[in-house]
């Protein structure tokens, strides 16, 4: 029985709405992404195969939100899973997603990329282009939509939160792989045994998102505890390095935060301005 075959009628007879579910079920168990009580936003979700999966990990006490340009039929076994139809390429839909996990939009979004969590504990997407049989313009379309993935995922994810992403293997994908490294304790890259013999899919699996406890702006007090390399003093935020200039060992200044990475920040003194 060829592959496709075995896990289309293996959702047939399981229930699921479709063969993809059993991707999400390999990837999970492959790196325990999705946990009881965890809130999981599904992108791209219809017709919601991975919504169910979700949805069965997460229990009773999670939250699965699923988002499509397309309407996705309600549930009737499954309680916990919301969907709303929009595009996540737009404000208002963000926005939505974000208000679902019971979240609050305006701190979410200064959260984005560097800053302190948002909501949702995995953001998980199995989205792809509308094949046009050109592989070059598919693979490009893949791209696309799994940046704006990566994208939504570090709006969304709260710290130490997991992502899972498709892509079609060709060019810039290694550069993709960089970034995601760079927002991210451990990135893998794997092709579930669900996967047609035939598809150029694979996925990478992000864990645990990096994020600061503090934002470009803020202003606070803080104790110098090392010097770095440069001879910059360093001090500690919940752990995270802050860089301050002009400063030595010791000293106790009032900064304002610069330039934010996931690892270590920038800062400058103010307290004698």
């Amino acid at each position: 029985m060829a592959r496709k075959d075995h896990y289309y009628n293996k959702a047939k007879q399981e229930g699921y709405r479709s063969r993809a579910a059993y991707k999400l079920k390999q990837l999970d168990q492959l790196e325990n992404v999705i946990s009881g009580g965890d809130t999981v936003v599904d992108l791209g979700a219809a017709p919601g195969g991975w919504l169910e999966v979700a949805a069965e990990a997460v229990g009773p006490q999670g939250q699965v939100i699923g988002v499509d340009l397309q309407r996705i039929r309600d549930f009737d076994d499954h309680d916990t899973i919301e969907t709303l139809r929009g595009d996540m390429t737009e404000e208002r839909t963000r926005e939505r997603v974000i208000e679902a996990a019971g979240g609050d939009a305006e701190s979410a979004e200064t959260g984005t990329a560097t800053g302190t969590g948002g909501p949702v504990d995995v953001v998980i997407s199995d989205m792809a282009p509308n094949m046009s049989g050109e592989y070059s313009l598919d693979q490009a379309r893949s791209l696309h939509l799994a940046r704006q993935a990566f994208e939504t995922a570090l709006e969304l994810l709260d710290t130490d939160g997991d992502f899972i992403v498709k892509v079609f293997e060709g060019p810039d994908v290694d550069d993709f792989r960089a970034d995601v490294e760079e927002e991210f304790q451990y990135v893998r890259a794997t092709s579930p045994k669900a996967s047609r013999d035939e598809s150029s899919e694979i996925y990478f699996i992000g864990k645990g998102r990096l994020t600061a406890p503090v934002n470009s702006g803020d202003e606070l007090e803080v104790e110098i505890v090392d010097t770095g390399t440069e001879g910059d003093g360093i001090a500690s935020v919940e752990g995270y390095r802050l860089f301050v200039p002009g400063t030595a060992e010791g000293d106790v200044v009032t900064v304002r935060v610069g330039d934010v990475k996931p690892n270590f920040g920038f800062a400058e003194r103010i307290d004698e301005e």
